[in-house]
């Protein structure tokens, strides 16, 4: 059974468009300090908690919007609870705001500084993270299905990929990171040189996706990945990520540091 959760608003308010195109069309939680926003709703059902993203358009990763999704991931550490991450129908996340991206140096470096260090926290978190990607995940919403441990795609007409050339941005070092742990060789060369968007089948052969089923399968078969992988043992599953991603989080670490101080 769960039951509502507590709000809190924003702390600060971005506009502007994501750095992609494309339409895209919450819950409540048993955890009495459940975080909430107008963004991001968190959803506690026994071992899982479920991180929904919804700005109500394109799932841009505004300022604000990032900072509650780590607030939401604050909630399933002290809950101790398998994530599942995903976003609204039709939209995993279009990206960054080029809106604050192009305002001040400060306000830039901040945005990509939380968005960083977020797939920083989903590829070392102690618990499972699962991703049910809801549509379109270009090129940031990409950066954190890289960083998860299972990724579950709904299929359709959507774009996923890295597709920063395309729009004039040089990928970021830490993006870098995670497309060559997580992509193909192939994969990793052709997108991030040539910006190349893909349907969620090229998602799934370039590494991006670990499955692909149809929308109305999406909800249900994540919910089934994450009571599968809250089996596993909670130590065991935490040393051994740190372990086996040692290089990449240090990377990662050494790429935000020098890139985005």
């Amino acid at each position: 059974m769960t039951t509502p959760s507590n709000r809190t608003p924003p702390s600060t308010a971005d506009s502007g468009s994501g750095s992609g195109s494309g339409a895209c069309p919450g819950t409540s939680s048993d955890s009495g300090s459940a975080v909430q926003s107008d963004l991001v709703t968190y959803a506690r059902e026994g071992d899982v908690s479920t991180i929904t993203m919804d700005d109500g358009k394109v799932n841009v990763f505004s300022i604000p919007m990032l900072r509650a999704v780590h607030a939401a991931f604050d909630q399933a550490e002290q809950d101790g609870t398998v994530v599942v991450l995903t976003g609204r129908p039709g939209c995993f996340s279009a990206g960054f705001d080029l809106g604050t991206l192009r305002a001040t140096p400060e306000r830039a470096v901040e945005l990509l500084r939380l968005g960083a260090t977020l797939a920083e926290r989903i590829l070392s978190f102690p618990a499972p993270v699962v991703a049910a990607c809801t549509g379109h995940a270009f090129p940031a919403g990409a950066f954190l299905l890289m960083a998860a441990d299972t990724r579950v795609g709904a299929d359709g007409p959507f774009k996923l990929g890295l597709n920063e050339v395309r729009i004039g941005l040089t990928l970021p070092w830490f993006a870098i990171v995670l497309a060559r742990h997580r992509l193909t060789p192939a994969a990793f060369d052709r997108w991030t040189v040539t910006g190349l968007l893909t349907d969620p089948q090229g998602a799934c052969a370039a590494g991006l996706l670990d499955d692909v089923v149809p929308p109305d399968a999406l909800a249900t078969s994540a919910r089934a990945a994450a009571d599968d992988l809250a089996g596993v043992d909670r130590t065991a599953h935490a040393a051994t990520k740190l372990r086996v991603r040692a290089r990449v989080l240090t990377e990662l670490r050494e790429a935000i540091e020098t890139e985005l101080a």
